[in-house]
């Protein structure tokens, strides 16, 4: 019984941390983490960013505002923020896989890619992609909470929506 009495907590601990940091199964599930939303915006649609794709600028810009710890950054225009969140909702976007969804249309964004550690620019790239996103559920609205890459420049299904 006293072993019993030991297990079970290291059980349901163990338990309760995997479930803690695993993924959503599926877009705009309840979030496990209530900052997502906003550490996206800040990562990601940030006032102020260059409207060049100077290395120079964009090497001032990161080191003076953050994120030299990030060898890929991209930034999305401030301007398109209801239409990032949209992405997450049927008005702008459809099911990708698990906790991802892609937008209708294609966005236009800067991609920026430094050496890590030293803020030192490797290439500067404006593309226009569809976004993929991790989308989930936080103060009843489902927001994107992640950038994720779309090397292949991948396309919605559109017969794939978000319930």
């Amino acid at each position: 019984m006293a072993v019993l009495g030991t297990v079970f907590p290291v059980v349901l601990c163990l338990l309760m941390t995997h479930h803690t940091f695993a993924k959503n199964d599926a877009p705009c599930q309840v979030s496990k983490w209530n900052n997502g939303f906003n550490t996206f915006k800040s990562r990601h649609i940030r006032a102020g960013t260059p409207s060049t794709t100077d290395q120079n600028e964009w090497e001032k810009y990161i080191r003076t505002h953050g994120g030299c710890d990030r060898p890929t950054q991209s930034f999305l225009h401030p301007s398109d923020l209801d239409k990032v969140k949209a992405v997450c909702s049927n008005r702008g976007g459809k099911i990708y896989k698990e906790n991802l969804c892609i937008s209708d249309q294609p966005f236009s964004f800067v991609t920026v890619r430094s050496e890590p550690g030293t803020c030192g620019i490797r290439s500067i790239r404006q593309e226009t992609k569809h976004l993929i996103l991790a989308c989930e559920v936080l103060d009843n609205q489902c927001l994107p909470v992640h950038f994720e890459g779309n090397p292949g420049d991948d396309k919605p299904n559109v017969n794939i929506f978000i319930m």
